[in-house]
């Protein structure tokens, strides 16, 4: 397995000071992080989710600490907290842990919790802080990731080439006579072997069950002539993520399936070419879906356009009608219209697509047009 990598400690420094000045300009005295994509941003830490609480307590004021479970501190002290140099407050088996964390707080009135942190350790943190309003963390840590660094985009530059290379191998593996399941396991076991620590979904969506936008694999016989959506994705070393849709078919497609899958690559193509800083995220997702409407396929796109990425496959900015978030240089989002036809076939193309300074950026180059094998 490829070794973590973690961000110079001078950036995750940076971060943790951030994530404090934000803290303090919300009104807020601390935010209590588990393990998750927050903890990994703030502190290059990729722990354990336990039912043991792992938090970090970033006061608005003050040093950071971390409370781990005795345990688990050798991991702590190996990963990039030793040279951060945040204070491990260990606890053992029989003790409280979430009066712990309150007892580190000196002041507590307010404090935020990470979006991903579990109800039961929510729930134990509010018993131990009764008098404290909880909030959410995500309110103040969604300023300083949805816009990616330059070391970011890079991150997310070698994800898209990784799932590149893998798309670039299912022509060998996607053939009539094979099963769904068949086909997903080669795709997966690439997915580790150009780099990935993770494989987090795999969709091989043949026939008619291209038409279900998240149908898996199943135990379906591939045939001659099916259309064939490959959705597939994972987590490189340093945390960021790959997604990538390309649609395949096993011999000649269906005639009424090839005219709406040049629709499908005119709205994806109309979508990408209207990022830029300053647009609507809902103006990019209205960009798509008025090519697919207009050629009466409306009915059939039946999913938002984008979700954005980074230590998370879907976070924000989510390219959908009704987000009038205006996009900025370095939000980074998926472009992936589809037409689905329920009990025939479907079709989507996906690419990730970084906002620069004066328009989109792909990060995935494979052809876009239909491949027919």
């Amino acid at each position: 397995m490829t070794a973590p990598h973690h961000p110079p400690t001078v950036v995750l420094a940076e971060r943790l000071a951030r994530a404090q000045s934000a803290t303090r300009a919300a009104g807020l005295d601390a935010l209590l992080i588990s393990p998750g994509p927050d903890l990994r941003y703030l502190t290059g830490y990729d722990a354990l989710p336990l039912e043991r609480l792992t938090c970090l307590v970033l006061p608005a004021d003050g040093d950071p600490r971390v409370v781990v479970p005795l345990l688990e501190r050798p991991a702590a002290e190996a990963s990039p907290l030793g040279d951060l140099g945040a204070e491990l407050v260990a606890w053992g088996e029989t003790e409280d842990p979430y009066a712990l964390v309150a007892s580190l707080l000196t002041r507590g009135d307010r404090v935020a919790v990470d979006n991903h942190m579990w109800a039961e350790k929510v729930l134990r943190l509010r018993a131990a802080m009764p008098g404290a309003e909880q909030h959410l963390a995500g309110a103040v840590l969604r300023e300083l990731r949805i816009r990616k660094a330059p070391d970011e985009v890079e991150a997310l530059r070698r994800a898209g080439a990784a799932i590149d290379r893998v798309h670039a191998q299912v022509p060998q593996w996607l053939r009539a006579g094979r099963t769904e399941r068949e086909v997903g396991r080669d795709i997966a076991d690439a997915i580790l072997a150009e780099g990935h620590v993770t494989v987090d979904f795999v969709i091989v969506a043949s026939g008619p069950n291209g038409a279900s936008p998240h149908h898996e694999v199943s135990d379906r016989v591939i045939e001659s002539g099916d259309p064939v959506v490959v959705d597939i994705g994972g987590t490189m070393p340093d945390g960021y993520c790959s997604d990538e849709t390309r649609t395949y078919c096993v011999g000649e497609p269906p005639a009424d399936f090839a005219a709406y899958y040049d629709v499908l690559l005119a709205a994806q193509k109309a979508a990408c070419d209207h990022v830029a800083p300053g647009v609507s995220a809902e103006s990019v997702d209205a960009a798509a879906r008025q090519v697919i409407a207009a050629a009466g396929y409306g009915d059939f796109f039946v999913h938002r356009t984008g979700h954005g990425i980074g230590l998370e496959t879907h976070e924000e900015p989510y390219i959908v009608g009704g987000n009038t978030e205006v996009l900025d240089a370095g939000m980074a989002f998926s472009i992936e219209p589809g037409i689905y036809l329920p009990g025939r076939h479907g079709a989507r193309i996906e690419d990730i697509v970084v906002c620069g300074e004066t328009g989109g950026e792909r990060v995935n180059l494979r052809p876009r047009e239909l491949v027919i094998l």
